[in-house]
């Protein structure tokens, strides 16, 4: 009866605008709640759960150190896909790659690209060789894995951990620990190493498919066992087709031998480096496949047996040390404040990934001198180089994913086209070391002339704060960074790291109107305000000349100097007075307007009492 006697109320709520307003409003929270949330599921499912269970835990201990080697930029997480199965390839968005200019490993597809020989240009030919041992579990219960791009030392790491039975704790998986480099100093050499750590009462077993036992293999490669000097390793054989043209690319691989089977004993570990050499001709024509063959296959034996002699750590810290000389340049970003500035991450990636397909000429031991002097003159004084404005917001330069091979070697391309073109040939011609000069003087503008380097960057744009390491002046390293203080007002720092005997180097601010100041090597480096001339002029320069710093003065020819801060207000001296004058005049008018009606409500004629009087009757009268 109670429901009843609402129900008939109902029509009667409903008819007062309050309660129809408030309906309303309860209908479009409901709707916004929905849909938010079916936006919340649909990106938690693009994502993926989280790796739950025993495999997930030993998973996060054996990556606890790579947090702090991202945070410091050194290393690059790679999504989960670039870790792979350890099934099979497969293809995926993930993305991981070492390469040394003449090789290229897609590690997460397990795929080889090369370059042929004498052709100076990146590895641009894909081939059907699979590059890299995969490990199957055997009798595994359940598994996490993680990848990471370590930059410093120009390696994918790669951890798996397989849980190897149902209700286990973190200390019953088994680790598997990948390491995969493609050797910078030696081009034709790529190494990748495993390691497996069993702390579980059982055997663990895996299936390992070697490359050169592959099925994928086919007939495109012949393989076969070659026996040298008591050492032994397997040699493939095989051709590369080239698009539109009758002749052919041969390559040989020689490739340590790996057992086919696996077992790891309780409580013990497994170390194992599978070492490859690849050699590769020239394009030729398929009436010197025979002799082009033999060629390559003595020379494959011939490096595959020098590195067989080495041992193995030698092999990785002669790498590491080489592109650890790489990374003392590079570009670090320390407050983004936009959204057209690339990340640290999307910066790091790109230096990555552009040097991974770069040769390096100057680590050829074949190089004649002439050749090394022009190269390292070029790398230690670019002359003219970089001229324009910045690519520090040039997304095609500095793009904020990359998936394919494909795609970084168009990019790789792409950069070496912008340096050509903007008086940077030298560096491109020095190979990766001159590639990773030109691409952190493009970033912030800064270009060398006949007599000094400057910083030429837009003073729009410095609401930004990152640094610029390892420029090369001479045989000095130079650091500048833009930087913002309590304020929020950009100023620059600059430092000097001298590599051989102290040269003076001395820097002025824009205008160049104070005295020059010496750089040394004092670790708190040098600050300078940022000035502002019209017509603008670079906002800093830099040179071994003091004269030629105190002549500048006298040649610039400038109407004013500004601060940083009189140059943005006159920049933005936002809306006109008009405007403001406008919109005051309509809120006056507005509220005079309502005043008037409030006034003819209750007090013009005809006006409504503003209390009404409650009447009382007598009871006498009733």
């Amino acid at each position: 009866m109670w429901l009843q006697q609402r129900l008939k109320g109902l029509p009667g709520l409903l008819s007062s605008s309050w309660a129809r307003r408030l309906l309303l409003l309860l209908a479009l929270l409901l709707v916004a709640y929905w849909y938010l949330g079916a936006v919340r599921v649909r990106r938690g499912a693009g994502r993926g759960t989280e790796p739950r269970g025993a495999a997930a835990l030993c998973l996060q201990a054996a990556t606890g150190a790579w947090r702090a080697q991202a945070e410091r930029g050194d290393a690059l997480p790679l999504p989960e896909e670039a870790a792979g199965a350890g099934g099979g390839p497969g293809p995926g968005p993930g993305l991981a790659l070492a390469g040394n200019g003449f090789l290229l490993l897609d590690v997460a597809a397990g795929r080889l690209w090369v370059s042929a020989a004498g052709s100076g240009g990146g590895p641009a030919l894909a081939t059907e060789y699979p590059a890299l041992v995969r490990l199957r579990a055997l009798g595994g219960r359940g598994e996490a894995r993680a990848a990471l791009a370590a930059l410093r030392d120009g390696a994918v790491r790669r951890v798996r951990c397989v849980q190897t039975r149902s209700g286990a704790g973190a200390g019953d998986c088994v680790t598997v620990r990948e390491e995969v480099v493609a050797h910078r100093s030696r081009p034709h050499l790529y190494l990748q190493r495993i390691r497996i750590a069993n702390p579980t009462e059982r055997v663990a077993a895996f299936e390992a498919s070697a490359p050169a036992s592959a099925p994928s293999l086919g007939g495109r490669f012949t393989t076969s066992l070659e026996k040298v000097e008591e050492r032994q390793f397997l040699l493939s054989s095989g051709r590369l087709l080239l698009a539109g043209s009758p002749k052919v690319v041969l390559m040989v691989v020689a490739a340590k031998k790996l057992v086919s089977r696996v077992q790891v004993a309780p409580k013990s570990h497994f170390d194992e480096t599978v070492l490859s050499v690849v050699y590769t001709s020239e394009p030729i024509e398929v009436s010197r496949l025979e002799e082009t063959f033999s060629k390559l296959r003595e020379s494959a034996k011939k490096e595959m047996l020098e590195v067989m002699q080495m041992g193995v750590e030698d092999l990785f810290q002669e790498h590491q040390q080489t592109w650890a000389d790489l990374f003392i340049s590079g570009v670090e970003m320390r407050k983004i404040t936009d959204s057209h500035t690339p990340s640290s991450e999307t910066v790091n990636m790109t230096l990555y990934y552009v040097l991974s397909s770069m040769p390096a000429p100057l680590l050829d031991p074949l190089i004649s001198g002439e050749d090394r002097e022009k190269m390292e003159a070029s790398l230690n004084y670019a002359d003219h180089c970089f001229s324009g404005h910045a690519t520090m917001h040039a997304e095609n330069l500095w793009p904020a994913k990359l998936t394919s091979v494909t795609q970084i070697l168009q990019l790789s391309d792409l950069w070496k086209l912008t340096l050509q073109k903007r008086g940077c040939k030298g560096l491109v011609a020095a190979g990766v070391h001159g590639l990773m000069q030109g691409m952190v003087l493009s970033f912030g503008g800064l270009q060398f002339t006949e007599n000094h380097l400057q910083f030429q960057a837009d003073p729009d744009v410095l609401h930004n704060s990152y640094s610029l390491r390892g420029i090369h002046y001479n045989k000095d390293l130079i650091n500048l960074a833009v930087l913002l203080d309590a304020e929020g007002k950009p100023f620059l720092h600059v430092s000097v790291k001298f590599q051989d005997k102290p040269v003076r180097l001395y820097a002025c601010e824009a205008g160049c109107m104070n005295e020059p100041v010496e750089l040394t090597s004092e670790a708190r480096g040098h600050t300078f305000p940022v000035m502002v001339t019209q017509p603008i002029t670079p906002l800093l320069y830099i040179s071994t000349d003091l004269i030629h710093l105190q002549d500048l003065r006298h040649t610039l020819h400038l109407k004013a100097i500004l601060a940083h801060e009189e140059h943005m207000a006159k920049q933005y001296p936002g809306l006109p007075f008009l405007f403001w004058f406008s919109v005051a005049s309509l809120i006056t008018l507005f509220h005079l307007f309502l005043f008037k009606l409030i006034y003819n409500e209750y007090c013009g004629p005809g006006a409504k009492p503003l209390f009404r009087s409650k009447v009382t009757v007598p009871d006498a009268i009733l």
